[in-house]
């Protein structure tokens, strides 16, 4: 290793030390309000919903929340700029309260699904495009620039997290780049643009090293679906929890793998499909230490059912885990080439 890397590692460390917590277990809107009367501190509160503590965030964030992508939205036909509106919206109705935006596209459009309103709900960022995958973009310096840029042309002062996403898989970065990007992050956070930050990849071993070697991260995400189970030894959730991570489970629904239908309204699976889901939310929620999962959302009737999922009883019988295994063997039989990626989360 470089001297130089040492040095920055070192800078790095000595200057940003967070002392780790214990994790907080999941917690309804109900019990949270019988310790605290005041629940106008949750963002969109609804007393059905769940909320859950993102870590040492100390956010309360909904237990399901709202994914950037929008894919299959052109299975109807619509205004996007007012679907992505009305999505918003509901999700604001139903006690969502947390969107997460990881590219410019998505970016763009849930700020302007949120102007007016940006105070109302909490919403995280991520350039990719012009992030650590892009060699361009892996130092503090051009980071910063990238972030900079898109925090102007979407018309935002801050965004509650930034969430750097990294090469996949993750390991392919070098250690100096995992400084220049924890101290870009750092930077964003000491002038107030971002009040936390965190990291986002496809690879075990990357969020392993990063959590362990740079406490100051606050949030993480990775993939978990209804195949993913805790790992045996050396689960990831090791290192999660004694730094006491706040956690988004991507990609619930393996990129829609789940399902028979295309999520049109009068598709024939439309029932079907939608019972998949919950039982797949469930499932995820019962391990305390994710947050929330973050599925891609494109109708108001997609929102009503996830929050119907929450208020559904949470531990499978055995009747719906032998469903659920069913569905989710079919699911990674029909996961597309450029998916099998996923496979390698089902022990996390």
């Amino acid at each position: 290793m470089k001297d130089s890397e040492l040095s920055r590692r070192a800078f790095l460390q000595k200057s940003s030390i967070v002392a780790a917590g214990t994790v907080a277990g999941a917690m309804s809107a109900k019990s949270f309000a019988a310790k605290h009367p005041n629940t106008s501190k949750i963002l969109c509160y609804n007393p059905d919903m769940e909320y859950r503590r993102l870590g040492k965030t100390n956010l309360m964030v909904s237990a399901v929340c709202l994914g950037g992508h929008w894919k299959r939205v052109n299975v109807m036909e619509q205004d996007f700029d007012q679907n992505r509106k009305d999505i918003v919206d509901r999700c604001m109705e139903v006690g969502i309260n947390y969107i997460d935006a990881c590219c410019r596209n998505e970016v763009l459009a849930y700020s302007r699904a949120l102007k007016g309103r940006r105070d109302k709900m909490y919403m995280a960022l991520s350039y990719c495009g012009k992030e650590t995958r892009n060699p361009e973009y892996r130092t503090a310096k051009k980071l910063m620039e990238s972030f900079d840029a898109l925090m102007k042309e979407s018309g935002q002062d801050y965004t509650d997290i930034w969430r750097i996403t990294c090469f996949e898989p993750g390991g392919k970065h070098t250690f100096n780049t995992s400084c220049e990007l924890v101290e870009a992050l750092e930077k964003a956070k000491k002038q107030g643009k971002a009040r936390h930050i965190g990291i986002s990849s496809h690879d075990h071993r990357w969020h392993k090293m990063m959590i362990e070697e740079f406490p100051q991260l606050e949030v993480i995400l990775f993939p978990y679906t209804a195949m993913s189970k805790v790992a045996p030894k050396e689960s990831l959730f090791d290192a999660i929890k004694k730094r006491d991570m706040g956690v988004f489970g991507i990609k619930p629904f393996a990129s829609n793998s789940l399902f028979k239908g295309d999520s049109s309204p009068d598709s024939p699976h439309a029932e079907e499909d939608d019972r998949k889901a919950r039982l797949a939310l469930r499932y995820i929620l019962c391990n305390p230490a994710i947050t929330a999962p973050i599925p891609g959302l494109i109708s108001k009737h997609q929102v009503d059912n996830v929050a119907k999922a929450v208020k559904e009883r949470r531990e499978l019988d055995v009747a719906e885990k032998a469903e659920l295994e069913e569905a989710s063997q079919k699911m990674w039989a029909n996961l597309p080439a450029n998916y099998q990626w996923l496979k390698d989360w089902q022990y996390v």
